[in-house]
């Protein structure tokens, strides 16, 4: 089940939402067995085998956190983090390690076949936050749990399990403890997740089907113009689906009475790829910070190795995203430029430009300047994201350096995607995304005046808007099934 059908929206959400703030807040306990009812319920609904491989991630963790005194601290460690990462690399790598093996020694494939396993959902989620709770316990950041009750709620809690973010155990403990979720907080939820919704119904679909339309075209069809737009749609698609995920999540969250860190900073408002990396998946971008790169020496070691150890967190970065040279591919390529920054780019971010004549129009050109020159790189990069392999990806790009547009079945293609729809719906994604409404006089005075009055009309609205699009039974993905 995910978030993005009527069947959640109309039957599960309204029911878990309703009960769990009917139950007496003094009753935490009960509280939270409903949630991890609802959870395993809402897991089991497309997972009902893989179910029970996540209560026994769960259980071992737990024994293992209990483990984590004296001589068994660092074994316990050891075996928690190791059995995680061997569960994730079997079910999302293994194919994946097999086939290239095959393709390097031919002469193995009358003894070795590449197995079908299907990759279960939010594996990537739920087995880094499980890494994230036996590192913070062996650090001593958090008390290990005494219940396995809250350690299961939090690893499987519906909101944020398939699609993110990535919490950490601190960012529920207490909650777990005793919360309360009043209507305010309740409608303020409702109201997230809302947005969140039309995001992901209203703009990313909207693009996901018409860059899925070019992919499926032939070459002999595509044109510079194209595929040009085609990348662009597919850097809308992906971050208002992705952010409409987090957004709904973080409004559920907020619905049972927790507060989970925001995941996007509008990421394409940077200017530059550290201020990128900043504001995009922030939760993701913190983990392999604070697991991976700190522990690996970050920058304290000198110039090479802190390149070495950035390579190396983007390369973990791209092929977590999926089994495939696509996603390394683009983890490596914006570990280029980050690091390239770092090397040479040392003026501080969304600052500015200071300079004797205290002007602020060299900081405006300036952050116009790196702004775009974002835009590019990101797109670029998703171009190769979106790709089915990397021979796609560098036809893509030849296509584009061809600058050829001329023959009738072209242009007809082109025509076809520049329909009003979704023409309109990037000119809204371009807005939203680089805040560009800010630029209006007076806009942001007028809206906090107004959003008491409007917000609940213009929730309504989207609401409606998302639910009839929904009923359609039209493009509805969910990408993040390989992550």
């Amino acid at each position: 089940m995910v978030f993005s059908t009527l069947s959640f929206l109309c039957i599960f959400l309204p029911f878990a939402a309703g009960v769990h703030f009917l139950l007496p807040q003094r009753f935490v306990g009960i509280r939270n067995a409903f949630l991890i009812l609802m959870s395993l319920l809402f897991y089991s609904y497309g997972e009902p085998v893989y179910v029970l491989l996540m209560l026994l991630c769960t259980l071992w963790t737990f024994f293992l956190t209990r483990l984590m005194s004296g001589k068994l601290r660092q074994a316990a460690l050891y075996a928690g983090v190791i059995s995680d990462f061997l569960i994730l690399g079997f079910f999302k790598y293994a194919a994946f390690f097999l086939e290239n093996l095959l393709a390097a020694v031919p002469a193995l494939a009358p003894v070795l076949k590449v197995p079908d396993i299907s990759l279960p959902i939010g594996i990537s989620f739920y087995t880094f936050q499980s890494v994230s709770y036996l590192i913070d316990v062996y650090r001593g950041d958090v008390e290990p749990s005494r219940k396995y009750g809250k350690v299961l709620l939090y690893i499987s809690f519906f909101p944020q399990l398939i699609a993110g973010p990535i919490l950490r155990y601190s960012d529920m403990d207490k909650a777990m403890d005793g919360r309360r979720a009043d209507v305010s907080d309740l409608g303020t939820g409702v109201r997230r997740f809302i947005r969140g919704l039309s995001k992901k119904v209203l703009i990313a679909n909207v693009c996901g089907a018409a860059v899925d339309r070019v992919f499926s075209l032939p070459d002999a069809s595509l044109s510079s113009p194209l595929v040009l737009l085609t990348a662009l749609a597919y850097t809308f698609q992906i971050y208002f689906d992705f952010s409409g995920y987090s957004d709904m999540a973080i409004g559920m969250g907020r619905m049972f009475g927790f507060r989970f860190p925001e995941n996007f900073n509008y990421p394409y408002r940077a200017v530059s790829m550290q201020d990128f990396w900043r504001r995009w998946h922030i939760s993701l971008s913190g983990w392999f910070r604070d697991y991976l790169y700190i522990p690996l020496g970050g920058n304290r070691r000198g110039t090479l190795k802190t390149i070495r150890n950035r390579m190396l967190v983007f390369f973990c970065t791209g092929l977590w995203h999926g089994a495939n040279w696509t996603f390394v591919f683009w983890g490596l390529f914006h570990g280029f430029f980050v690091s390239v920054e770092n090397l040479f780019v040392r003026t501080k971010e969304n600052e500015p430009a200071k300079d004797p004549s205290g002007s602020k129009e060299k900081g405006i050109v300036r952050k116009i300047i790196g702004r775009l020159y974002v835009m590019i790189v990101v797109t670029a990069g998703f171009l190769v994201f979106r790709a089915d392999s990397l021979r796609q990806a560098m036809d893509m790009f030849w296509i584009i350096l061809s600058r050829n547009c001329g023959t009738i079945a072209q242009q007809q293609a082109l025509y076809t995607f520049c329909s009003r729809k979704v023409l309109l719906v990037m000119l809204a994604a371009l807005i939203l995304s680089m805040q560009l409404y800010r630029i209006i006089p007076g806009l942001r005075r007028f809206g906090e005046k107004t959003v008491p009055v409007l917000g609940a009309a213009v929730s309504l609205l989207l609401l409606l808007l998302s639910m009839i699009a929904l009923s359609g039974g039209g493009y509805n993905p969910f990408i993040y099934f390989r992550f």
